[in-house]
């Protein structure tokens, strides 16, 4: 238990990396006279730049020892940071935003490894738990970053996240311990090894997609949620943007609740149930609109959808052969987060061309998407498959 809160400390402070920028948005645009689009490139290419580090280095997990490669990508991580905060212009930001993303896969280093120190069945709840500290870190990140960007500028996050990092680094090597790898391939093999996982594992095909349409429609709201505050009649400052985020506290609760009803019960009736409560959070977004108990009410709601979304995906590909572990985590993550990308871009595009009525009606067509293939999987697929099967004896 100990280990797994240590880990559930280093994945939020980590996975914070890729959210300081969503409250700073407008402010960032004001620095540099950018314009919105241009600016909503900067998480957009963040979660391009997570997807390509998760196909990159979390398959590293299965053949290099788990802790040093932790360490090492958290000294990146800190480099790449450094080099946020000391962009002189909008293009160099995004390009670093590319390496931030990049870099920043220790939380999903950390999950497949908390999964690996526990019996098989208390996978779900370990995966809760370290899932409810990368989500208070997710909190704590755009609470901090709207108030460090109101009174001290958009850069002061990144230099000191940067810090923040170093000093995680130090500590993980004393403090996080050893794990040798089973699996002995070579680096080509072993990314060439993910298409064969693909193609062998149907049920990580299926909550892979589920979890990048839900992740998508979660971005399509934070990637446009500072331009809706900044914008008349509501006129909020990044600071309380920044304070949306700490509403969203409920998530970490539900990462441990769901953890742990995804280990006794069926887990894609947990998911699709968390994709309900997604779309619903759009339904308050949008019949509320200006007001302001509508906007945390509906952060919450969202919140709590997405990650029970997402702690019942993972929960059911960990129930999956342990060898492969690190390579499921990379083709559901990457999965995940280019749809989080495309949430990004789509969200941007919906607000310059729809403003907030466009945000949602976007993100709920993704989201009942999402639910309409779970009901297929679910509900439809299985009969019909037994009926199948009936008329072959026949």
């Amino acid at each position: 238990n100990k280990t797994l809160l240590i880990m559930a400390v280093i994945g939020g402070a980590a996975v914070a990396n890729l959210y300081y920028n969503q409250p700073l948005l407008a402010i960032i645009a004001e620095s540099f006279h950018a314009p919105t689009q241009q600016v909503g490139l900067i998480p957009m290419m963040t979660q391009i730049g997570y997807a390509l580090g998760l196909l990159l280095f979390v398959p590293l997990g299965d053949i290099i020892e788990r802790r040093r490669l932790i360490v090492t990508m958290l000294i990146a991580t800190a480099l790449a940071l450094l080099t946020a905060a000391m962009s002189p212009n909008i293009s160099c930001l995004i390009v670093a935003s590319l390496l931030i993303g990049m870099t920043t896969i220790v939380p999903q280093l950390v999950v497949p490894f908390a999964a690996f120190l526990v019996e098989p069945g208390k996978r779900g709840k370990a995966v809760g738990t370290v899932m409810s500290g990368l989500f208070i870190g997710i909190v704590l990140a755009r609470m901090t970053s709207g108030f460090v960007g109101a009174n001290f500028g958009w850069r002061a996050i990144y230099f000191f996240a940067s810090g923040l990092m170093m000093l995680i680094a130090v500590v993980s090597t004393f403090v996080l311990p050893k794990a040798t790898p089973s699996v002995t391939l070579s680096y080509p093999k072993l990314i060439l090894s993910l298409a064969q996982v693909i193609r062998e594992q149907l049920l990580l095909r299926q909550v892979a997609l589920i979890g990048a349409m839900s992740f998508a429609g979660y971005s399509i709201f934070w990637s446009t949620m500072a331009f809706f505050l900044k914008a008349p009649p509501l006129n909020y400052s990044s600071q309380v943007a920044g304070m949306f985020g700490l509403v969203g506290v409920v998530g970490a609760i539900a990462a441990i609740i769901a953890g742990r009803m995804a280990d006794r019960k069926n887990p894609r009736l947990i998911s699709m149930l968390g994709v309900v409560i997604s779309s619903s959070s759009f339904l308050v977004f949008s019949l509320a609109r200006y007001e302001f108990w509508g906007l945390i009410l509906g952060v919450m709601l969202l919140d709590l959808g997405v990650q029970t979304t997402q702690i019942s995906n993972q929960a059911q590909i960990y129930s999956l052969p342990a060898k492969i572990h690190s390579r499921l985590n990379t083709v559901y993550m990457v999965s995940y987060f280019v749809g989080g990308s495309m949430g990004s871009y789509c969200g941007n595009y919906a607000w310059s061309n729809w403003q907030w009525n466009g945000v949602c009606g976007v993100a709920l067509f993704v989201l009942v998407s999402a639910l309409s293939i779970l009901y297929f999987t679910i509900f439809w697929k299985k009969p019909k498959q037994q009926l199948l099967s009936a008329r072959s004896t026949r």
